[in-house]
């Protein structure tokens, strides 16, 4: 229902409300404690309001948030995050509102023990609604007075009606035709550049979607590039068998002809069954080689989107020494150590291959970055890595699985610097990033979260300052 409401104001080209309507989808799934969903629609409510200036939108999208975060004692600093842009945004609009405001930050500062803090806002709640209170009497009075002196006035138009009806039925005539016409011209300009602004939306939006179809087109390309340089690193091991293997097999052969010249015929056999060990290694490691060149066609290609039995424990094993080794490729003195922990019993599950080998290889190379961020951060400048190193802090990356009930949950966990909690609210929305300017386009989490939804799982992170990070996927089995 409240996507055919979107549809329907989105074809009409009415896109002001569209603020309003996200915000009571996001109060509904709220009310139906499906979270995600609802934080979801009150952050497009959020900038659709901003967009169109629409103060009264926000302020009841600010409260909304405010009440969410308060609920179940869920994030007192988010709270107080949202009730502080609640406070800017009555301060921008001049309206009511603020006493109700004012007890939300007492109630925040109430769930995180701050006592001084909530007396505060408690004060300044009384405070303002007495002052709403004595408003709303001043303004009452003053309805009253004027109330007197309209029906004084009344009494007066009633008293000349009575002497000249005709000549006052004639001038109100000619006073309804005039403001029918002037209503009818305010109306037709109006319509005029509500069409104009319509044209101009519309352009902005097409531009908009065509340059964020290109940034995601960008995104997949470099994870392609770096997954590409894991490759190149990875297909040499195997290769480097094939061509051994294969020059000891001719010059075992050159001596088997020899043997067989001598007439020395349990030689000859022995030879034959090395030669016949090496072919199976040679056959091993092209069969390794040829599965990592599936691997990267799987993930260069456009997914398929149909989902299939894999192995997620080789998936996540794989994207790993990938991710790793790509990174390398492009810095020789990037290093860090991994680790793994996989639950052997998981077996294979149903999911689109390459769609999550992007979300594993995206929160890898994260991972990576974090911790080489760290360590770079730990040097002095233009001092040599191992002494960093030697200073106690080890570079570390641990990606794991785990079975519960009927899900499976993946881990990616770093010990670089963490998220700031001022962003952490922020690291799933599309454009936004940490890394610095041409580093990162701010899609690679935004898709993630995206791909994690149409399985049906979840995507969280825990994370703590100067300890690192852990990125948990929770998938149905």
């Amino acid at each position: 229902m409240e996507q055919t409401t979107i549809r329907i104001l989105s074809r009409a080209g009415i896109f002001q409300p569209l603020g309003y309507a996200n915000m009571l989808i996001g109060k509904i799934y709220q009310k139906k404690n499906e979270d995600s969903l609802a934080l979801q629609y009150y952050y497009k409510a959020i900038g659709i309001s901003t967009g169109f200036q629409n103060y009264a939108n926000l302020h009841g999208t600010y409260g909304n948030l405010t009440q969410f975060y308060l609920s179940h004692n869920k994030n007192a600093d988010s709270a107080i995050y949202y009730a502080r842009k609640n406070l800017e945004t009555l301060y921008a609009s001049g309206t009511q509102g603020f006493d109700n405001v004012y007890y939300a930050f007492a109630k925040a500062f109430e769930l995180k023990g701050n006592r001084d803090s909530v007396l505060k806002y408690q004060s300044l709640a009384l405070v303002a609604k007495d002052t709403a209170y004595n408003k709303r009497i001043v303004m009452l009075n003053g309805l009253q007075r004027l109330s007197i002196q309209e029906q004084k006035k009344l009494q007066s138009v009633e008293k000349r009606e009575s002497e000249n009806r005709d000549m006052f039925r004639i001038y109100i005539g000619i006073a309804i035709l005039v403001l029918s016409l002037i209503i009818l011209l305010i109306l037709y300009r109006s319509n005029i550049r509500k069409q104009k602004a319509n044209i101009v939306l519309q352009k902005a939006f097409v531009e908009l979607k065509a340059a964020q179809t290109q940034l995601i087109q960008s995104e997949k390309m470099a994870s392609l590039g770096e997954l590409t340089a894991g490759i190149a690193h990875e297909i040499q091991n195997p290769l480097n068998f094939v061509n051994n293997f294969s020059e000891v097999n001719t010059e075992l052969i050159d001596e088997a002809g020899q043997e067989i010249d001598k007439g020395n015929i349990d030689e000859v056999k022995i030879l034959l069954n090395d030669i016949k060990e090496n072919e199976q290694k040679i056959n091993h490691h092209g069969k390794r080689a040829d599965a990592i060149v599936k691997g990267m066609l799987q993930h260069s290609r456009s997914s398929s989107g149909v989902k299939e039995p894999t192995d997620i424990n080789a998936l996540c094993d794989e994207y790993l020494r990938l991710s790793y080794h790509g990174l390398r490729a492009k810095d020789k003195s990037f290093n860090a150590t991994m680790k793994t922990d996989f639950d052997e019993s998981i077996g294979k599950i149903n999911i689109i291959p390459q769609d999550i080998g992007r979300v594993i290889l995206n929160l890898l190379t994260n991972a990576f970055y974090a911790v080489d961020d760290r360590l770079r951060q730990a040097q002095p400048d233009n001092a040599d890595v191992t002494l960093s190193l030697s200073k106690g802090y080890e570079p570390t990356v641990l990606i794991s699985t785990k079975k519960i009930d009927n899900k499976v949950l993946i881990s990616v966990k770093d010990n670089g610097n963490g998220i700031p909690q001022k962003v952490l609210d922020k690291i799933f929305q599309p454009f936004f990033t940490t890394k610095p300017t041409g580093q990162g386009t701010g899609l690679g989490l935004s898709l993630s979260y995206d791909i994690i939804k149409a399985h049906g799982g979840e995507i969280n992170v825990e994370t703590k300052e100067r300890e690192g990070s852990e990125f948990i996927i929770q998938l149905p089995v």
